[in-house]
């Protein structure tokens, strides 16, 4: 019997979905190399590899085989040869540009643990996908907004959610799109750097968020009588203002950001709030070009700088903190200590906070490669993002059953039975 892998689901499954992947007809205790490509919409290469001994039978199941030393990672790891995926060109991020096509990821299996690949034994091709079946995309040019909504199967109406991203811009529409695969009706929202919106991050008129949470209150598919907000970096602090000042908003879930006003003017009606200052003789560059910004910001609990907190404490509605506590583009833990201390000194709810340690920035939906460095378009140089791989992986799977639970709780009343903490 030649061998062959055999992976479950067979030819498809969804991003967040597990892959389980067996090698079968090896020889007994046949060492092999097992290796995974994936190219994104602009061409790059992501590999991972990983090396292999099957078992007395010549079977190989990655649920209970551990990897042996030498490969992108070892030790027991079903789903390894995804999570270790790097980009063969530095400081690239896999991100999804097309939410209505898969990623194609490619497994061979080769003969040996030699430096160069030995003779191919299997192949085969797997169909990563982001849109459930049935889940509706809607583009969303109403107004002034920019945006995609995605509606879930089934009749609705479902708990509403405005989605935002960081300073990167543009409208990504992935995580968006995952969490309305679990019943959430979700506005992934572009607010710079899209279209015909500004250009640059110079300063922000809330007045445009606010337009956004109308369209979704008066959406006869979204169930009120408030809707969640979900942020990661820039788009977390954007969240705390709108939640802060904006009527409607019962749920406020926030991914490494931050309490206080970053990199922007926001503006709403006659408040201002000034950005944050940055110093950036507090910039370390290592031997290798890449940026450790960490300490670049200012305190908010200092000077003037104290003007660029927010007034979390106005906010109606109740909040989490997801938190990568090895997380090198800002202090995500203090901003969020900080946040609840504020909340619990002006006698509201203590927010729930949930620390991953080893888990760095970009805490993505589960699967994402952990991105260790890449282009910072504020600094306009390569920064460390943080983070640990295998860590961050566990975070990125138990941080999306977190904020799950979390929207399910204050949106519908219901609780989902996959809150676990690390």
């Amino acid at each position: 019997m030649a061998p062959s892998i055999r992976l479950s689901p067979a030819a498809r499954s969804l991003f967040d979905e597990p892959l389980a992947i067996a090698v079968q007809g090896l020889g007994p205790r046949q060492q092999v190399t097992l290796r995974t490509s994936l190219r994104d919409e602009t061409g790059e290469l992501f590999q991972a590899s990983a090396l292999y001994q099957a078992g007395d039978d010549g079977e190989l199941d990655l649920a209970r085989c551990p990897a042996l030393p030498g490969g992108s990672f070892s030790g027991l790891e079903p789903m390894g040869l995804l999570w270790a995926l790097q980009p063969q060109k530095p400081f690239w991020r896999l991100v999804k540009r097309d939410v209505q096509s898969p990623f194609l990821l490619q497994l061979e299996v080769f003969e040996g643990h030699g430096e160069r690949p030995g003779r191919l034994l299997a192949q085969a091709q797997h169909e990563r996908a982001f849109l459930r079946d049935g889940v509706q995309r809607v583009p969303v040019r109403e107004g002034r907004i920019r945006a995609t909504l995605f509606l879930p199967t089934g009749d609705g109406p479902f708990p509403g959610i405005i989605d935002l991203y960081g300073t990167g811009g543009g409208l990504p529409e992935y995580r968006a799109c995952l969490l309305a695969n679990h019943g959430f009706a979700v506005l992934a929202l572009a607010f710079y750097s899209y279209e015909d919106l500004p250009k640059g991050m110079k300063e922000f008129h809330l007045e445009y968020f606010e337009e956004a949470v109308n369209y979704m209150l008066q959406h006869t598919q979204v169930k009120g009588p408030g809707i969640g907000l979900l942020g990661h970096s820039k788009g977390g602090d954007l969240c705390v203002s709108m939640a802060s000042f904006l009527k409607g908003i019962t749920a406020t879930a926030l991914i490494n950001g931050s309490v206080a006003n970053v990199g922007a003017v926001l503006r709403y009606k006659d408040i201002i709030i000034p950005p944050l200052g940055i110093n950036p003789k507090r910039i370390k560059v290592g031997k290798s070009g890449i940026a450790d910004i960490i300490d670049a910001l200012n305190s908010p609990l200092e000077g003037p700088d104290q003007q660029s907190f927010i007034p979390l404490e106005k906010a109606e509605c109740c909040f989490l903190f997801i938190v990568g506590q090895d997380d090198h583009n800002w202090k995500s833990e203090f901003f969020a200590v900080e946040g609840s201390k504020r909340l619990q000194a002006h006698g509201k709810e203590k927010p729930e906070i949930v620390y991953y340690p080893g888990a760095g920035h970009y805490i993505e939906p589960p699967f994402f490669p952990m991105c260790a460095a890449s282009m910072h378009l504020l600094f306009g140089k390569p920064v460390m993002w943080g983070g640990e791989p295998k860590a961050h992986c566990e975070a990125q799977i138990d941080a999306w059953q977190q904020i799950q639970a979390f929207f399910h709780k204050h949106l519908t009343g219901k609780l989902s039975g996959t809150s676990s903490k690390l």
